[in-house]
Parts: structure tokens; C-alpha cells; sequence
């Protein structure tokens, strides 16, 4: 098991968490909480709404997309961007968080280029946090609510990851470390458009791009680098089908694959369009 309870503050008194035993870690105003032998907890404020985060067929279906490289450019401009404060350079142990983890594929994608770093997998939902830990080296794993005040020291993260998540942006500024960065990835209203126009995903609002730098500059984050990825892969019938099936839309799958067919009946690779913005932020008046 590999956990760290340096990461993490009460998410009843925001004193700092610190271990107890092996299995529970706790503050000084005697608030307690519980680690599984995977190295997870669970730091939920009091009156969580009972939101319920990505289900185990949602993150298998994730896990099935990804496998097939579809997203790996995305995962690259990731990474790219989490060396722009030189981490592989400064011999350093960097470490890195990852709010909205799924399956943890972005995070280790970055754990093998700095292998250095150790990781915090947080979500709202606890199967994708054990799954994301168990696939992570030297990764401490938090359930948490990302619209709730975030249950992790100040100054904590020399990166935060957030790709295709929920966005709280005080937070994240809070949590970064001074010379950090945050690296976001949002989908413009191209992105996958013809999953959207045959219904099977929910609509991406144009201009969502330009409110996140809005809100983030807002919290005292610096635009440093907005690097869009766009290129056009064929998806078969049971990518198309994953795709709808792995996010919000999954009660909308299933229709697809027997839309998209050629004269003989069988399903045809369609094209699709993959257009994501990836911005990196840091603290104002820190450099790049």
C-alpha cells in the first residue's frame, strides 16, 4: 500500500490530517478517518449531496477507449505541458494531482515521463479512485467532491491535472504551489461532433473555452500556454459505442453502431473529430 497523509486537511475543520496508525489518519480536533488497504480514503465534508461519480461500466468503457490509443495525442500535449516547469530537469520529486482522475490514464502517462513524481488520484467516485491507485506507482487515492472546499493542504501540488472534470478554481489556486502549474484540458463544441449530431452525446456550449480562462483568471491563475489537439481518427462501431457509453451521455448509448453501415449491413469506421484545448495555468505573477 502506498499512502500519504501529508496531502490531505480535515474536510470537517480543515486542521491538517496526519497518521494515526496504518490504517486511519485523523486531525487534532479528533476527527477520524479510515484508509482501505489499497491506500484510498474517503474525505467527504459533512451534508455531501449523495452524487454518484462514474459507475464501473463507465470507466470500463473509458478504459477500452483508451487502450486503443484514441486520446494518446491529448496525452502527449498532457505530459508536454507538465514539463513546463522543467520537472524531469530538476531532479526533484514533483508531486502531482490529479482532481477528476478516471482511470488515472493522463496521470500515468506523466508518472512515466517524471518518474520521480508521486500522485494523488482524487474522483467522487470510489471504484475509479481504486482503479486509478492500483495503476499509479506511488499514488495516494482520495474520494472527494470537486464542487465542495477540497480536502487537501495549501501549497500541496507542483501540478494539478484536471482532463475532462469538474472545475473549482479557488481550489485549485489554493492547493498549487507558487511555481505550479495546472494543466486543463476542455473540449471545444467540435469535439466528437458527429456522436453529437447522430445524438448520442450531449452538447458542448460554444464558447466554454474562453468562461474557463474567464473563471480561472478570476481565482488569480495565469493563462500561460493554450495548445489546442485536433486531428480526425476512424472509430469503429464499438469505439463509437464506447465513446458514448464512458461519460454523462452513457444513458444516451447504444443507437450508433447500427446507424453507420455500409450496403452489406456491417458497420462502417466512421471518422470522428478530436478538438481539445490544453491550457496551462499557474499563480499571477509567477513566471512560465
Amino acid at each position: 500500500m502506498s499512502f500519504d497523509a501529508t496531502w490531505f486537511r480535515c474536510p470537517n475543520c480543515f486542521e491538517n490530517l496526519s497518521a494515526i496508525d496504518d490504517l486511519s489518519i485523523g486531525c487534532a480536533n479528533g476527527h477520524r478517518f479510515d484508509v482501505s488497504r489499497q491506500g484510498t480514503v474517503t474525505l467527504l465534508p459533512p451534508r455531501t449531496p449523495k452524487t454518484v461519480g462514474d459507475t464501473r461500466e463507465m470507466l470500463d468503457a473509458r478504459r477500452d477507449v483508451l487502450d486503443t490509443g484514441l486520446f494518446g495525442p491529448i496525452a502527449d500535449a498532457v505530459v508536454e505541458a507538465a514539463d513546463t516547469g522543467g520537472l524531469r530537469l530538476s531532479g526533484e520529486p514533483a508531486r502531482v494531482a490529479d482532481l477528476g482522475c478516471g482511470t488515472g490514464y493522463y496521470a500515468a502517462r506523466v508518472a512515466d515521463a517524471v518518474p520521480l513524481s508521486t500522485f494523488l488520484a482524487a474522483d467522487r467516485s470510489p471504484i475509479a479512485v481504486r482503479v486509478a491507485t492500483r495503476d499509479l506507482p506511488r499514488a495516494t487515492g482520495v474520494v472527494l467532491d470537486l464542487w465542495q472546499p477540497l480536502p487537501l493542504r495549501d501549497d500541496i501540488a507542483d501540478v494539478v491535472l484536471n482532463v475532462f472534470a469538474p472545475r473549482h478554481p479557488s481550489e485549485f489556486a489554493r492547493i498549487l504551489r507558487p511555481r505550479g502549474r495546472l494543466i486543463v484540458v476542455v473540449p471545444t463544441a467540435r469535439h466528437l461532433r458527429e456522436l453529437r449530431a447522430a445524438g448520442e452525446l450531449l452538447e458542448i456550449p460554444e464558447g466554454k473555452a474562453e468562461r474557463v480562462v474567464d473563471q480561472f483568471d478570476g481565482a488569480g491563475l495565469t493563462l500561460f500556454e493554450r495548445t489546442p489537439v485536433e486531428y480526425r481518427p476512424e472509430a469503429d462501431a464499438t469505439v463509437r459505442a464506447q465513446l458514448a457509453g464512458m461519460g454523462p451521455s452513457a444513458h444516451h448509448a447504444g443507437a450508433l453502431a447500427g446507424r453507420t453501415t455500409g450496403d452489406n449491413g456491417a458497420p462502417q469506421p466512421l471518422t470522428v473529430s478530436v478538438d481539445v484545448l490544453v491550457f496551462v495555468f499557474g499563480r499571477s505573477g509567477s513566471s512560465s
